[in-house]
């Protein structure tokens, strides 16, 4: 696994001597935390921005699925014919139509290739009612829609893909999309960022203001010049988020040249690796779904599985990932809060990435963190219960089949008395209770992040989670969803 950070600000390349006045000010950090510091990472670094990437096109904007009157509309499309495409999906029995609709298409563009990914010509989303424990209705509500998308653009059915989100058990205002279609894509599709920030705010719900990050990054050319390639995602999702993915949608798009089974392979780790490790509240939905195109448009040479290209197009995703995972966790539903705990001495990625999804998912350490209450005793028994996550996750984040099958679920290897703990830089715990400032641990919590940082004594993995602290908004907020 890449090394990781908290610190925004570490995450570029830098000059040297910004590089070795970093290294210094960690040092003095981990003197400070017992050796706890935050952890840095290889990982480009992830403006939050929205930058479109060449070849495609955008538009979002009010059509009056949400009674509110917000952004509720989306398109993204090609401008040069398909893009290789990749998805990573909810695991939920209820998967919505929209997921239902985009395996299928996916698996019929895509061939022998891996399941959920596929060629695709756009994306229609629609936020306000997800179409999700709607029957045979619903599935063709959203069949309807696909071929109203392509009969715009000129297309296939069969190379449209779709989003939706919002409340449960309501079916699609067929006709009013469909209008929609019919007259907004001919005039307002456009090839800017400002497009692409539309259709950001139009995927939102609950969320409070839209996600968005951009890397740039350089590829080799035909002629081995270096080619500018731009990686840009978008999300949406602050509630019923938890790992299986989350109650989320997002899409990253990308100018690479690369095939869709090389981007499948790409996504589905880094998504392993970030989105797998978020949680807000415990719950997971039906319309989970994310979403990478490739336009190929750069005029870099194409990208494949295992050349040096595919690295670092990969790691240029899931720093884009990465931002938005966390842009999310920070803006969970009443959040006041970012929860960032950081693993080093697993016995292997697989169980630092346990430890650290079992502490951001405990609802006790959520709750001490908004109480601002250092209470390390919660976070110990969150990593005495911690567990592998399961053997599909395993699988994308490079795990062979029967080995991700044989580690699914097992328990994360801990010994209590090699066990280190600090919460926001005050070490707590070694192997026993450790005397600490209380009312500085406690004032240092007070910050927009918390970061909870362990060291199990073990071996050499590493591993990270992003959640939200617990609130009294979040309790308000859902208990007066639908009403």
């Amino acid at each position: 696994m890449n090394g990781l950070t908290t610190d925004p600000g570490a995450l570029g390349a830098g000059s040297d001597a910004e590089r070795a006045s970093s290294d210094a000010a960690r040092a003095a950090d981990a003197a400070d935390t017992g050796g706890l510091a935050p952890l840095a990472t290889d990982l480009p670094n992830a403006e939050e921005r929205a930058v479109m990437p060449a070849g495609f096109r955008a538009l979002g904007a009010p059509i009056g699925i949400k009674r509110s009157g917000r952004p509720d509309f989306a398109v993204i499309a090609t401008t040069g014919g398909p893009a290789a495409a990749a998805g990573v999906f909810t695991r939920n029995a209820f998967a919505a139509a929209p997921v239902r609709l985009t395996r299928a298409h996916l698996a019929v563009t895509g061939g022998d290739g891996p399941a959920g990914s596929g060629w695709a010509d756009a994306i229609l989303s629609t936020s306000g009612s997800a179409n999700a424990a709607t029957g045979a209705p619903g599935d063709a509500d959203q069949g309807h829609l696909a071929d109203s998308l392509a009969a715009a653009l000129g297309t296939i059915a069969g190379r449209t893909l779709a989003f939706s989100t919002g409340v449960i058990g309501t079916r699609l205002p067929v006709d009013l999309v469909a209008a929609a279609i019919a007259q907004r894509i001919p005039d307002q599709l456009a090839a800017s960022d400002e497009a692409l920030m539309a259709a950001a705010r139009a995927l939102m719900t609950t969320d409070t203001h839209p996600k968005w990050a951009t890397v740039r990054l350089a590829l080799p050319g035909a002629d081995r010049t270096d080619v500018p390639v731009t990686v840009c995602g978008i999300a949406k999702g602050v509630g019923m988020i938890h790992p299986r993915m989350a109650t989320m949608l997002a899409v990253i798009l990308t100018d690479a040249v690369t095939d869709p089974a090389t981007l499948h392979g790409i996504l589905g780790g880094a998504a392993a690796r970030t989105w797998d490790q978020l949680s807000v509240d415990g719950d997971t939905s039906t319309n989970d779904s994310v979403l990478a195109l490739a336009s190929g448009t750069s005029g870099a040479a194409p990208v494949r599985a295992g050349d040096p290209g595919a690295a670092t197009l990969g790691r240029a995703i899931e720093a884009v990932a990465r931002s938005l995972a966390r842009q999310q966790a920070a803006d969970g539903e009443g959040a006041t809060t970012l929860i960032t705990c950081q693993v080093t001495g697993a016995r292997d990625d697989i169980d630092a990435r346990g430890a650290a999804r079992a502490v951001i998912s405990s609802s006790l350490v959520k709750a001490a963190v908004h109480g601002r209450d250092p209470n390390w005793g919660r976070i110990a028994g969150a990593v005495g219960n911690a567990h592998a996550a399961e053997s599909w996750v395993l699988e994308a984040a490079g795990l062979a089949p029967a080995d991700a099958a044989a580690r699914a679920g097992t328990p994360v290897h801990v010994e209590p008395d090699r066990l280190r703990i600090a919460v926001a830089g005050h070490p707590v715990y070694a192997g026993g209770p450790l005397l600490f400032d209380r009312d500085a641990a406690r004032a240092a919590m007070t910050s927009g992040e918390v970061l909870i940082r362990l060291d199990l004594g073990i071996g050499d993995g590493t591993g990270e989670a992003f959640g939200c602290d617990l609130t009294e908004a979040y309790v308000r907020e859902n208990a007066e969803y639908t009403t």
